[in-house]
């Protein structure tokens, strides 16, 4: 699944390009789109459950699309950010905040797929992008999607964001060097490895993900869990290993 967020002043604009995309026919895998109406609101949303593709307008009240994207720059180095503005003023300032492409109102739909099938390119080349072995067939998944994974028996079942789930025949253990905590993920029991950026809430001894599903934590992790989880959550992975 890839997670795109549109946000935009217009409400116009944002049902305008969301019909876009749900018409994007050549689209490799399940599309979640959220809309917002301004960059505080998508800061924290991406603060919450990152998103892979994020479509921003340049020109709004309050804090304009150059500054929100300043502002995710600081959480997320490797989010692609993708400007959609009615005027090309900015474009060189768009370059300062790492934008990934930069595109004119009226969005041309054959040339918001052809940026979208890139940067999906881009997202699976660089790593973030999991197999995942399921029976006759191989899934390629984003991590970004993966809300976590579940040891059963000699199998380990995947659950991800849009409710699905994938039964891979595989033993947790052999995705342990792939599910890694510099890309948000955290073993915390002998049977669960969890997305940190998935978790909705957490006590001592459990975990509520997004889904509402609980999952314990184990006593070795109960001490570290939650400094690791909030050195994550902003951008210091890897610091409490």
């Amino acid at each position: 699944m890839i997670r795109i967020a549109i946000c935009d002043d217009s409400a116009v604009f944002l049902s305008q390009t969301q019909f876009m995309l749900e018409h994007w026919d050549d689209k490799p895998q399940v599309v979640h789109t959220q809309l917002f109406e301004d960059g505080d609101s998508l800061i924290q949303a991406h603060l919450d459950h990152p998103f892979d593709i994020i479509l921003l307008d340049v020109v709004m009240p309050l804090l304009n699309g150059i500054d929100t994207a300043r502002e995710l720059r600081e959480q997320d180095k490797t989010v692609k950010i993708v400007f959609l503005t009615s005027s090309a003023e900015f474009a060189v300032e768009s370059y300062t905040v790492k934008a990934s492409n930069y595109l004119l109102k009226p969005v041309v739909p054959a040339k918001l797929f052809a940026c979208l099938d890139e940067l999906i390119t881009e997202l699976e080349a660089n790593g973030r992008c999991l197999n995942i072995k399921g029976g006759d067939s191989t899934h390629h998944v984003l991590l970004s999607s993966i809300e976590f994974a579940e040891a059963q028996n000699k199998q380990v079942r995947f659950a991800l964001a849009d409710g699905k789930s994938i039964l891979s025949p595989e033993p947790l253990y052999s995705y342990e060097d792939k599910l890694v905590l510099d890309d948000g993920f955290f073993k915390c029991h002998r049977s669960y490895i969890v997305n940190l950026h998935a978790i909705d809430s957490f006590t001592q001894k459990e975990i509520t993900m997004h889904s509402g599903t609980r999952i314990p934590i184990s006593r070795s992790c109960q001490k570290n869990f939650e400094s690791i989880y909030f050195s994550v959550l902003f951008g210091k992975a890897g610091e409490e290993k």
